[in-house]
């Protein structure tokens, strides 16, 4: 495979943004120390690593440590830039590479065993070779960074605060929601690891199940899906009470916030969530860069608190903090609950068939790229909504809103389906439609189902992607479904049809979360 355009980009700003932060400077003599080191993983595998020291620490000065694994994929230079902040503000980091990408060694495990193992010994390294102080530690991260960070939180006690951003707490939740392969996230993440590491045999095997559709497999890859997922270890979490923080884009094409949503109200820790526009991990990339940047002020906040004891107002403030897809400001509420209180039902009386297998126009759009021009543009996918081919769109409408609809939190669909085959795949979308009828894509979320009796209707509850929209007054809002969407793999046998209907004793509707005016 070939290393992709953003691949290249990432890692180019990267190298550009480190070196400009490692620059020497008049004052070098106050500024922190960085050495680069190797350090034994699990097995004695080597682990490239860096470490940033306080200016003028000695030995018998003790400073919280904090430990950043890498983002899939990338170098061990990721984080240097905001490990010199943190450095400056009196804290010790260690980031390092992780196994299997880059000069570490070993296998890619994926969030296995050995990369929790391996966090642990970093720590030891830590406490043996640096200032560091054994009862304040942290760990931060993104995306893979991240999975690693709350795993480890729930086999380490020593780790008393964590930062996870652009992460994942369920694994299967995000990258095989509704029982649907999310292709482009699954092919661009196998990708990039054959491109900058060494995928372990348990990685090739599930990847080449997973993208076959294997679904003898299902049950192993769900089964090594749960192993490397934090919520699957929320009770050891909750046992050590670690201080959590987790930060999601709203469009995260990877990682989808739902999944971290969840995951926040089953912790009962001190938490907070956030939530901003963007795609994977777009939302804290300035900051790697050490440009300011919203997600990292709030880390480091969050660090001096839990770990310094530093009275900054991080804990009297709402935990849940949402930046809406528009110009609007940060929202707070006390907890996830509270963000989508106000259920508004709109029904889907009217039946609709269509013949699967053809792409109608409506779509979720392209994964790092739609949602990245939703994240500086407002620009989020289209479609003709008039225009969509009813023979293979399923379209429903509302009425006008007169006053504008504030769309938080998630959107739930339910409905009734008869299949001709036994099994098959829908995406549903949501949109906000404008006056020329124009659909503006406010949230989707794909479906899949096998082994039904073809003829016979099941009801399905899809909830779609969390999101915070504002839908202009004047506006209405849409509900498409269609069988194909390059986003995902679809198992819609040859010439297969559904039907939606709403029947008397189970109406179908959507039900949308409003934020009250």
């Amino acid at each position: 495979m070939r290393r992709t355009p953003l691949s290249l980009a990432v890692s180019a700003a990267l190298v550009a943004g480190t070196a400009l932060g490692l620059a020497p400077t008049a004052h070098a003599d106050s500024a922190p120390s960085v050495r680069f080191v190797d350090i034994a993983g699990d097995g004695g595998t080597v682990l490239k690593a860096n470490v940033v020291t306080p200016a003028g620490a000695h030995s018998g000065a003790r400073y919280p440590v904090i430990v950043l694994p890498t983002s899939w994929a990338m170098p061990q230079i990721e984080y240097l830039a905001q490990a010199r902040k943190l450095a400056d503000s009196g804290y010790v980091v260690v980031g390092y590479n992780s196994r299997g990408f880059w000069q570490s060694g070993g296998e890619i495990e994926t969030a296995g065993p050995k990369d929790i193992a391996d966090a642990s010994l970093v720590i030891d390294w830590a406490l043996a070779n640096t200032p560091a102080d054994p009862a304040k530690v942290g760990m931060a991260g993104v995306s893979y960074g991240a999975g690693i960070s709350l795993l480890t939180a729930a086999h380490d006690k020593r780790v008393r605060a964590v930062a996870a951003l652009s992460g994942w707490a369920d694994l299967i939740d995000s990258i095989y929601s509704g029982r649907t392969q999310h292709l482009q996230a699954a092919a661009l993440l196998g990708g990039a690891g054959y491109l900058t590491g060494r995928p372990g045999p348990e990685l090739r095997q599930t990847l080449e199940d997973f993208l076959s559709s294997d679904l003898d497999k299902e049950d192993e890859m769900i089964a090594w899906g749960r192993k490397r997922s934090a919520a699957t270890h929320i009770d050891a979490i909750n046992a050590n009470r670690p201080a959590v923080m987790l930060a999601n884009a709203w469009g995260d094409s990877i990682f989808p916030p739902n999944q971290f949503a969840s995951f926040y109200e089953k912790l009962t820790g001190p938490k907070r969530l956030e939530f901003r526009p963007g795609d994977h991990a777009t939302a804290e990339a300035t900051g790697l860069l050490g440009l300011p940047n919203d997600t990292w002020t709030s880390a480091h906040r969050w660090f001096d608190h839990h770990l310094k004891g530093v009275d900054n107002g991080i804990d009297r403030e709402q935990p849940v903090r949402l930046k809406p897809r528009s110009d609007a400001g940060y929202e707070g509420y006390p907890d996830w609950k509270s963000v989508h209180a106000n259920q508004r039902k709109f029904a889907l009386g009217d039946s609709e068939h269509l013949w699967a297998n053809v792409d109608s126009g409506a779509n979720g759009g392209v994964i790092m790229l739609s949602n990245l021009l939703d994240q500086f543009f407002q620009a989020p996918p289209t479609a003709s909504i008039p225009l969509l081919p009813r023979s293979f769109a399923a379209v429903w409408q509302s009425e006008r809103s007169d006053a504008a609809q504030r769309v938080r939190g998630t959107a739930r669909l339910h409905t009734t389906v008869t299949p001709t085959k036994e099994s098959g795949t829908f995406v549903a979308y949501l949109y906000d439609v404008g006056p020329l009828g124009i659909g503006k894509l406010v949230t989707h979320a794909p479906y899949t189902f096998h082994g039904r009796t073809p003829g016979a209707a099941f009801s399905v509850d899809l909830d779609l992607f969390s999101t915070a929209y504002d839908v202009p007054a004047g506006h209405r809002l849409a509900l498409v479904v269609d069988t194909v969407d390059a986003l995902y793999i679809e198992h819609n046998p040859a010439g297969a049809q559904l039907t939606f209907s709403s029947p008397r004793s189970d109406p179908s509707y959507v039900s949308v979360p409003l934020r009250e005016q």
